[in-house]
Parts: C-alpha cells; structure tokens; sequence
C-alpha cells in the first residue's frame, strides 16, 4: 500500500475490495450530495448497482484508507476518471490529489472527465491539478450544468 501524510495521520490507498462496498457507498452518497448541493433521490440499492454494472467492469477503483475507514475513492480507466469522491469533512488534506495523481500515472498520457459547474470545489480542484475546461454542457439525468475537463501530461504548467 502507498502512504501520505493527512493532518499528520496516515492514509493508504489501495485497490477496491467488494467488503468495502457498504461503506463506500454512503461515503460517495453524502460526498456527492454536498458537492452538488442536491438530494440524490435514487435508493442506495440503485446506485450499488450502478456502481457494480457500470463504473467496476470499465474502470480500476483505488481507495483511501484512515484507520480502517474509507476516506475517499477514484473510479479511473487510461483515458477518463469516471468518479473521484472524498469524504466529506477530509477534502482539501491531499486526498483526492493522491488518487488523481494515480489515475495520471496510469493513464495514456491524458485523461477527460465531467464535473456539475455548480460544485465549484471539484473545478478548482481539478483546474489546480492541471485541468483545463474544454467544454460545456447540460446533464439530463440531474438537469444541471456540467463541465468537461483535460489534463495532458504533454501540456507545460505554464500553459494551463
């Protein structure tokens, strides 16, 4: 397992395990809710199977680990993060960027993903991490504005 330093704790990322589901589910939920700012009406027996018949099979899932408590999870293939959430109450303590930083390490070179333009947090957050917005455009399902976003490991910091 990889190691960093949290508020002068450890943290280990490592890869999912299904005896992590119950708890990463509520995590996301409650992570999710904050982010957006919206109640996510769908039980949480949907969003398991979402998570197990569409994001597992197309993506490697990496988790954040704080005393046997999960703290924060990425969903990544080589080309796009599908998911990428942290705990609420651990953002901005180098969590999410240590599972970013993983998903570039093993990506392709670059990578895409979609964020909701009313969680300003995520889009700094990813636009302080070397991506840049590319597009705009509407979520159907939520009925929100989204926001496309690039990285590519060939683009120099100054260009961002």
């Amino acid at each position: 397992m990889q190691r960093s330093s949290v508020h002068g704790e450890r943290v280990a990322m490592a890869e999912f395990r299904g005896d992590w589901l119950d708890e990463l589910l509520p995590m996301w939920r409650a992570s999710f809710e904050a982010g957006v700012g919206v109640k996510d009406p769908h039980p949480l027996s949907e969003q398991r199977e979402f998570f197990l018949s569409k994001v597992l099979p197309h993506n490697a899932v990496r988790v954040a680990v704080l005393d046997s408590a999960l703290v924060g999870f990425i969903a990544a293939s080589p080309e796009s993060v599908a998911q990428l959430y942290v705990r609420v109450g651990f953002q901005r303590a180098g969590i999410g960027s240590k599972l970013l930083q993983w998903a570039k390490a093993r990506s392709a070179g670059s990578l895409w993903l979609f964020t909701f333009e009313r969680n300003r947090g995520a889009c700094s957050f990813y636009e302080r991490n070397g991506f840049v917005a590319v597009a705009r455009g509407f979520e159907p399902m939520w009925q929100l504005s989204d926001v496309k976003y690039q990285w590519s490991a060939s683009t120099p910091a100054n260009e961002l």
